[in-house]
């Protein structure tokens, strides 16, 4: 299964909510992210059928490998996207905005470059 943009955002918050709480239900990516529950509960069910994620009998959500190999791709872009607009001056708010909207489009190639850039900054 092709895991589309939306996919993935669903797979970032599911672990950036694992690594501050924990355990995450469902409800929980509701509050997150703001959608409804109908619409949490049919991203859960086709991530499930994607095999990205698994849910216990207590509605426990928990990532499989290949959901944390892309959720950690997603968010590992994020996070470096947003440093970089940062870096150039933009606002924490606009940029961390921007990366999101860029972290699902952007090429390996300019992404590795971008990082290449910022490591070397770092040096």
């Amino acid at each position: 299964m092709h895991l589309q943009e939306s996919g993935e955002m669903y797979l970032e918050t599911i672990l950036r909510l694992t690594r501050k709480q924990n355990r995450v239900r469902s409800i929980d990516v509701v509050e997150s992210m703001g959608f409804s529950k109908p619409s949490v509960s049919r991203a859960v069910g086709l991530l499930k059928k994607g095999g990205y994620l698994t849910v216990d009998k207590d509605g426990y959500l928990f990532l499989t490998e290949e959901g944390l190999r892309a959720a950690e791709r997603t968010y590992e872009r994020h996070r470096v996207l947003t440093e970089f607009f940062c870096r150039l001056g933009v606002s924490e708010a606009v940029a961390s905005s921007d990366a999101c909207k860029m972290e699902h489009d952007i090429s390996d190639e300019t992404f590795g470059a971008i990082k290449n850039y910022l490591d070397r900054l770092s040096e």
